[in-house]
């Protein structure tokens, strides 16, 4: 402000920041000065007057809004500098109160940002700290004025901004009213960029991430130690996330290439990570392991121990040896996550074509004696109460791994898993191949419906016991009776779990 009152701009400001700019020693005047009115409504009316907003919209140089002008005591205002309230900030407090979330909607900010910036040739608008210092040389330079360009860019910057800021509103009251719609008919999205990426999927391609705005930053990882995160590590991280969340024990899920290669439960971390990678050790070698537990020593040294080469750890927090253990290893990057962050709802996809939407595949940790009621039972062998854990387990798994998704299970711990085929009997064969001995006596989890009996007949060959699946094939009388002549046992759950 010292800058702009030394090249003969006169400051005029409301409440607070008229105090500060007082004891600042800075000479301002107060909006009060301007429009004849006082600040009304605890503050929530002080610059929505026709003085101020005449000010920033008549055109310098059309004699009719000259005349109108002076008609009306209209003095022209030339800057327009606004820091909206804190909205983001406040909302992504721990259970903040609704009441002080509206009190913190901009109203007056954003409606003068958007007078300035649709009369950008005669008004600078600036919205951003991080432009002062650049705005106030460019001025100096040019006696007071800033070129077109700049006013053009600097309105630009108003539109995204209070777009972004509506947006955000939107986000946080479509989530505190319940609609009677299941999902809305439009939708607003607000993003900020956190980081630039080294690259994309491949390094011909740019790569950045971006933050939900308003969200808690509990919701993001934080990184601890390593390299920094590329944009496959975050792709892979996020469906490691996905995979721990399902399971209430000690788990632990390696992921490559966005696919879970091992998924194992135990009464200790450090035996469902042994597990998990046993799972498939080949696969393993440069994969993200996800823990949903607080990674003691023992986990760090088994995990450290059994594979030489790691990209990414993630887990809801770390002892300091096993940190120590951990970082031993230059390059990996170590994260830390919440877990118990509030999930979202809704699920989204952009593509060229738009955005698709729908509801949030529900996390079924917590949901599993509900499940075991829905178990239905349609072959003349039926399961016995001690495979109820293994068939929960692997219909978890199923749902985690990408369709056609089979999983292969004994006890608690994946031995074989065939994901992301084009047919689902090619699954299979993947599956008992990466399985080989660990196949026979195995409980097989399928993500959706068997179209054809020569799934099961590979099934038989691989010596595969128990069976979990959707049902709802047209074929599903075929399906049953092979195996029934295969002595498999056979349950549906009504309810399938593509992931696409």
């Amino acid at each position: 402000m010292k800058g702009l009152v030394a090249l003969g701009y006169d400051i005029i400001s409301t409440g607070g920041t008229l105090q500060f700019l007082k004891e600042s020693k800075i000479h301002a005047h107060s909006i009060t000065d301007l429009t004849g009115f006082p600040e009304i409504l605890d503050g929530r009316v002080k610059t929505l007057h026709p003085k101020v907003h005449g000010g920033l919209l008549f055109r310098r140089k059309d004699k009719s809004h000259q005349r109108e002008a002076r008609e009306h005591d209209i003095y022209p205002i030339d800057l327009v500098c606004v820091n909206l309230y804190p909205f983001a900030e406040v909302i992504a407090k721990p259970k903040v109160r609704f009441e002080e979330a509206i009190e913190n909607i901009d109203i007056g900010g954003p409606s003068m940002l958007r007078s300035a910036a649709k009369n950008f040739e005669s008004v600078a608008v600036i919205t951003s700290p991080k432009d002062y210092e650049r705005i106030l040389e460019d001025m100096k330079k040019h006696k007071g004025e800033l070129s077109f360009e700049i006013k053009r860019e600097l309105a630009g910057k108003v539109f995204a901004l209070t777009t972004q800021y509506d947006a955000m509103i939107a986000q946080f009251l479509a989530g505190t009213v319940k609609n009677e719609e299941s999902l809305p008919q439009n939708i607003s999205l607000s993003f900020s960029k956190t980081a630039d990426l080294r690259y994309g999927e491949n390094p011909h391609q740019k790569g950045a991430v971006y933050k939900r705005s308003g969200a808690k930053e509990s919701n993001l990882p934080e990184q601890l130690h390593g390299k920094e995160l590329s944009y496959n590590n975050l792709l892979d991280a996020d469906a490691a996330r996905l995979v721990i969340l399902e399971f209430k024990e000690p788990a632990c899920g390696v992921i490559k290439h966005n696919n879970p290669c091992g998924i194992a439960e135990a009464k200790r971390l450090s035996a469902a990570a042994s597990a998990a990678i046993d799972s498939d050790p080949l696969s393993a070698f440069g994969g993200i392991i996800g823990l949903n537990r607080k990674c003691d020593t023992q986990t760090a040294k088994t995990i450290t121990d059994k594979l030489k080469f790691l990209e990414v750890i993630l887990a809801p927090d770390y002892d300091s040896k096993a940190l120590e253990i951990l970082k031993t290893r230059l390059n990996l990057r170590i994260l830390k996550i919440n877990l118990e962050a509030p999930l979202d709802p809704l699920s989204y996809r952009i593509n060229d074509w738009g955005l698709l939407l729908q509801e949030a595949d529900p996390i079924l940790r917590g949901h599993e004696k509900e499940l075991i009621k829905k178990l239905k039972w349609v072959t003349k062998k039926k399961g016995e109460k001690r495979d109820l854990a293994s068939l929960v387990f692997a219909w978890k798994c199923a749902k985690v791994v990408r369709s056609n998704a089979i999983v292969l299970v004994q006890g608690t711990q994946t031995v074989g898993i065939g994901a992301g085929q084009m047919s689902r009997v090619d699954s299979v064969k993947i599956a008992c191949e990466k399985a080989g001995q660990k196949a026979w006596g195995s409980v097989l989890a399928s993500d959706g419906f068997f179209p054809m009996p020569d799934n099961i007949e590979l099934a038989r060959e691989h010596g595969i016991r128990l069976i979990i699946q959707p049902g709802g094939s047209i074929k599903d009388n075929e399906v049953i009776a092979a195996c029934d002549q295969a002595g498999i046992a056979m349950c549906f759950t009504g309810e399938r779990h593509f992931k696409h």
